[in-house]
């Protein structure tokens, strides 16, 4: 697969760099319309620096990480290059598989994808939503890129808000708690670095026990709670202050639901 980049910044950098990482930068190619980003990522990777139009005329699959207003300015100067046998893989937000097909043609070959910022360090959460032209093999190279950089799962297009909700967005909930749990312990007295480690791998560690054991988090939870302790007596203050009703109601937002019906 020759993999071409066109935005190299913050996701589509870290997406890359995640790939090389377990490919090697053997026909990878990226371009960005900020040259430092773009010096920056060759000099850390060893791909190929090209331009937009560069990236379409050598790669067969073209990955799209640019801001949706730049959308219509960055086709403009690929859309002479494109040709049928190529695989387009987009993160690019809100823009939906039938907005790139207008772009890109009826018959192009699209795997809309929806990441999140995890991927930043290797542990990112992608849904992959092929459209109706994308075969098997366009999947499992979307996978490939994917996996790279963490984990990825293919979603009907329809379940994007929710995937948004539960993986795009949740880092941001995750980190107001690490935040929130830091503080308590600069309140008992610890300093403010080794809180912020001993919440973040306290949540990293717990994170990994639902996806190693397999096991329901309400049982995890109950393996932590001993009968008149003081575990059981921090979640019942969390209940008692709708812990589990603000997140769900904020997720339920980010999805477009009314959470109030």
């Amino acid at each position: 697969m020759k993999l071409g980049f066109i935005g190299t910044g913050n996701m589509g950098g870290s997406i890359l760099r995640g790939y090389v990482k377990a490919n090697g930068p053997e026909g990878v190619f990226g371009a960005d319309v900020n040259q430092a980003t773009l010096d920056k990522v060759v000099a850390d990777t060893g791909i190929t620096a090209t331009d937009n139009k560069g990236v379409v005329e050598n790669c067969d699959t073209v990955l799209f990480a640019v801001k949706p207003i730049f959308f219509g300015k960055m086709f403009e100067s690929i859309k002479d290059s494109i040709r049928k046998d190529q695989l387009f893989v987009s993160i690019v937000a809100s823009t939906s598989i039938e907005e790139l097909e207008e772009y890109l043609g009826k018959d192009a070959r699209i795997v809309r994808v929806m990441p999140n910022t995890p991927a930043m360090v290797g542990e990112g959460m992608a849904s992959l939503s092929p459209n109706a032209n994308a075969t098997e093999e366009d999947v499992e190279k979307a996978k490939l890129i994917f996996n790279s950089c963490g984990k990825c799962e293919v979603m009907e297009e329809r379940l994007i808000p929710a995937v948004t909700a539960l993986s795009g967005s949740s880092p941001a909930y995750v980190f107001m708690f690490i935040e929130a749990l830091a503080d308590a312990g600069v309140q008992a007295g610890m300093f403010r670095e080794p809180a912020y480690k001993f919440a973040a791998q306290a949540v990293k560690g717990s994170a990994e026990m639902v996806l190693e054991t397999g096991l329901h988090p309400g049982i995890l939870k109950d393996m932590v709670c001993s009968p008149g302790g003081i575990t059981i007596e921090a979640v019942r203050i969390l209940e008692q202050q709708g812990m589990r009703s603000a997140v769900f109601n904020a997720a339920l937002a980010v999805a477009g639901y009314d959470a109030q019906k």
